[in-house]
């Protein structure tokens, strides 16, 4: 089958072999109350509480969001308001940790009978998709079409960013745990989990070996392998049309750390409080995969990582494709957080005319013209950009890589997208 488009990449994956730290508990945390897609939750507590590790601290009544849980036991010193790196506000929540990480009398093993009862404590869990689109966990379980296969996305395919990786070398148990524990309760017949390193590989063609329902689908490493339309057909050979959910086509994609921590949960019922990131870039004096509390500012981790933050240029959290800027290097780490990389450089390329060298076309997964969408945005033809597909971009960003005159092409695919009326 062939494999849709995409461009070679450098992967520096510096940190594939640097076991995770668990970095030193933080004296405060400041939780934002929007960490995932969909509403922000409201508190549920108020200053001068005391609160404890795994409890729920926020809530949103909204099905598309899920609950937010403290990582260290102290006071709640703070209820301010807050402003994302996308600009939108919210509540932070800042707790003052005492030291003693008493657990919750709320953190137990949830009891799954059933399809409710799963869905229900995965919710509970507050996960969300750890890939870093933040899609909340406990919607994408429960489709309303029948789910013949299960993908679990292991891709990681931006440089730099080690954190599933480590994942699977560290947790692998908890990855197929999960997988099991998905295709038993959903009724799905068949998991496919790709890996495309050869030690990962090596391990987990092992632990399956006896087991025909779980397949390891190794993938050329390309980006964007990891994207959900692009995976889904690399590993099936379905393809998610305009305006579908994977579900559409009977898959589910999970990414491996959700899978893993959606077993240990199951296990232990302690929610999502900490994140594994890898923290890198030529800025950095040590490289590494650190585990935090969700909440603990992104300046003591990279002091912790020995990070030079006089000569720090630029600070991207994610990876060097599709990450975000960090305009605060004091934000905290979110639930979707998985890697921190600090430049000591960093150029604004000059933009000029585009050439029509069609190499954003040649690149582009899913068959694009940026270009055209590129002069459509520019004089507003809504007929246009519907009739060219614009909605289907996910701003992968192979398009701009490869521009010879530097234009921002994902940036204007993602501003044209909002030009269309949505449902």
């Amino acid at each position: 089958m062939k494999k849709l488009n995409g461009i070679k990449l450098s992967h520096r994956k510096n940190t594939e072999n640097c076991a995770t730290v668990d970095f030193p508990l933080p004296a405060k945390i400041r939780i934002p109350m929007s960490m995932c897609m969909g509403a922000p939750c409201q508190p549920l507590v108020k200053i001068g509480d005391e609160v404890k590790v795994g409890q729920k601290i926020a809530d949103s009544e909204a099905a598309f969001s899920a609950p937010i849980h403290s990582g260290v036991s102290g006071k709640v010193t703070a209820i301010t308001d807050y402003q994302t790196a996308m600009g939108a506000v919210c509540k932070m929540i800042e707790i003052e940790s005492d030291g003693l990480q008493t657990v919750s009398d709320e953190v137990k093993p949830p009891v799954i009978s059933d399809k409710e009862s799963f869905i229900k404590a995965v919710r509970e869990s507050g996960v969300c998709g750890l890939g870093g689109a933040g899609f909340p966990t406990h919607i994408k379980l429960n489709p309303k079409t029948p789910i013949d296969t299960l993908v679990i996305n292991a891709a990681e395919c931006e440089p730099y960013i080690t954190a599933d990786y480590r994942e699977m070398m560290e947790c692998p148990d908890d990855i197929i745990g999960g997988i099991n524990l998905v295709k038993s309760i959903l009724g799905i017949k068949s998991a496919k989990l790709e890996a495309n390193k050869p030690e990962a590989i090596k391990n987990f063609t092992e632990m399956a070996q006896n087991d025909d329902t779980i397949d390891i689908v190794t993938l050329p490493s390309s980006y964007p392998q990891g994207a959900e339309k692009v995976i889904i057909y690399n590993t099936t050979g379905r393809i998610v049309k305009e305006g579908e959910l994977p579900s559409d086509e009977g898959v589910i994609v999970l990414n491996v750390s959700t899978c893993a921590f959606i077993y240990r949960y199951s296990q232990t019922g302690m929610p999502l409080v900490t994140r594994r990131l890898t923290v890198d870039g030529n800025a950095v004096g040590e490289p590494n995969n650190i585990r935090a509390v969700i909440g603990t500012s992104f300046r003591e981790i990279l002091e912790f990582c020995k990070t030079d933050l006089d000569s720090m240029k630029k600070l991207i959290a994610g990876g060097p494709m599709m990450g975000m800027s960090v305009p605060d290097i004091d934000m905290p780490v979110v639930k979707t957080s998985n890697a921190l990389l600090a430049a000591k450089n960093f150029d604004e390329r000059r933009t000029s005319a585009c050439i029509r060298c069609g190499r954003c076309v040649r690149v582009c997964p899913l068959g694009l013209m940026p270009a055209e969408i590129d002069k459509a945005y520019r004089i507003r033809d809504i007929e246009d950009l519907k009739a060219l597909k614009v909605l289907l971009c996910m701003n992968c960003g192979s398009c701009t890589y490869v521009c010879p005159a530097n234009r921002k092409l994902a940036e204007t695919n993602q501003l044209a997208k909002m030009l269309i009326p949505r449902k």
